[in-house]
């Protein structure tokens, strides 16, 4: 057995704090759904709750919760009731959106443009990181990328 770790409530509070809005908007962009990502990050901070892992640093802390928060987000879209689905939250962006707002956008391309659009640019990070986290070579990253800018730019001309 390994050494196993309890988590301090001071240190359960500031990594919520600390990491919060990061898996949120992640959450967000990868299922265009509010209360799914509230959801998703719910259950992403009782893993973390629950597991044992000692991290190295605060990077390390960082990338697991990443990774669980895309993981919990496949699993999401693997339900059937989900797929099908359309929050009324959603109508009402939607029906509200301006022509020239980038975020809806962003937000109507598919999911894996979206995602990978948000983490590059907003969460600012590197193709590497960005393959390594949703188990892609980087080139598939590159081509989503690419992919996700000509859509745009496409869309935003349109608008």
């Amino acid at each position: 057995m390994g050494k196993e770790k309890t988590r301090t409530d001071q240190e359960i509070t500031e990594t919520v704090r600390e990491f919060s809005d990061l898996l949120f908007r992640v959450a967000l962009s990868y299922t265009a759904n509010k209360t799914a990502a509230e959801d998703i990050i719910q259950d992403v901070f009782l893993k973390y709750l629950t597991d044992s892992t000692l991290f190295h640093d605060k990077e390390h802390k960082k990338a697991w919760l990443l990774r669980v928060t895309v993981n919990e987000c496949k699993k999401y879209h693997r339900n059937i009731w989900n797929r099908r689905r359309v929050s009324l939250e959603e109508i009402a962006c939607l029906s509200a959106r301006k022509p020239d707002d980038l975020f809806y956008l962003v937000m109507e391309l598919p999911r894996g443009y979206r995602i990978v659009i948000h983490l590059y640019y907003y969460e600012r990070l590197s193709v590497r990181e960005i393959g390594e986290l949703l188990h892609l070579k980087e080139s598939t990253v590159q081509s989503r990328l690419h992919r996700a800018r000509k859509k745009l730019r496409k869309e935003w001309e349109v608008s």
